[in-house]
């Protein structure tokens, strides 16, 4: 190899280096320079994010996010650009963070990365107060379940749900007719009745306690499976991660979280699982 030749490979090797060092750290600098955190989030979720009499973004998710900023020191800005294009990844610096209820499963570690939970809350099965035939999972086979859009319960329902690091999923049900929409309409389709729209939505605790708090329409079944809830970032800045992670782990530490949770919840579901 000549020397001009050995100089070029030199000069290539270390405009990669450079263009991964810059990578790395891309989001950090981004929050750093602009001092704004974008954050996304899902605005049909209550209580962990909706729009509230106020037409404003309100919700358990909405307040960890202002914790967060403000911890960071610095603006927040809320969108909710629709659940399958966040879990879609490739944010391209759109946006810098997801507090928005995401469970880990192995097809959205392949585009997104989970720094840290915030909280768990188990995923279970809710069935119009009428219903006497649905007691548990396994008597959902030929049933109509809802459930959101490109959630994890969808996962769970076609039997593909893996969460990392936890448990293996006991799937005690055959063929189920999946009915994936809104999570609103879902629910909406269920309070008209046993069987006349739905049999059974599966939903997460909190959120399904809310949705009875407001209805009588509705009862949970059972608990399905625990169900750990990460923030979310965009695949590739390991430097940004651990920012977002150890500012979670303050936030838990001074009591932050526990304080959040209680106010939404009555309860702490922000504690850190063993």
């Amino acid at each position: 190899m000549s020397f001009l030749s050995k100089i070029a490979v030199m000069s290539l090797t270390l405009s990669l280096l450079t263009a991964q060092a810059a990578f790395a750290g891309a989001t950090l600098d981004r929050v750093n320079q602009t001092k704004v955190l974008h954050d996304v989030l899902v605005n049909d979720y209550p209580p962990f994010g909706f729009i509230d009499d106020n037409n404003q973004l309100a919700g358990f998710d909405v307040d960890v996010a202002k914790a967060v900023a403000e911890k960071l020191g610095v603006k927040l800005t809320l969108t909710a650009p629709g659940w399958e294009t966040i879990v879609g990844g490739k944010w391209q610096g759109r946006w810098d963070v997801c507090i928005c209820s995401m469970t880990p499963n192995t097809e959205r570690a392949k585009v997104l990365d989970f720094p840290a939970p915030y909280y768990s809350s188990p995923a279970v099965l809710v069935v119009n107060k009428d219903e006497k035939n649905i007691h548990s999972a396994a008597d959902l086979s030929n049933k109509k379940v809802g459930v959101g859009i490109g959630s994890s319960y969808e996962n769970y329902l076609n039997k593909t749900l893996v969460i990392p690091g936890a448990k293996p999923i006991v799937f005690p049900f055959s063929s189920v007719q999946i009915v994936p929409t809104d999570e609103s309409v879902a629910f909406q389709n269920l309070a008209l009745g046993a069987g006349t729209r739905l049999d059974a939505v599966v939903s997460d605790l909190a959120t399904a306690k809310a949705r009875i708090a407001k209805s009588n329409s509705f009862r949970i079944a059972a608990e399905l499976y625990a169900e750990p809830n990460w923030v979310a970032t965009d695949k590739g800045d390991a430097q940004w991660n651990k920012k977002v992670a150890d500012t979670i782990s303050a936030l838990r530490a001074d009591g932050t979280l526990a304080k959040i949770s209680q106010h939404w919840f009555g309860e702490d579901i922000t504690r850190a699982q063993q």
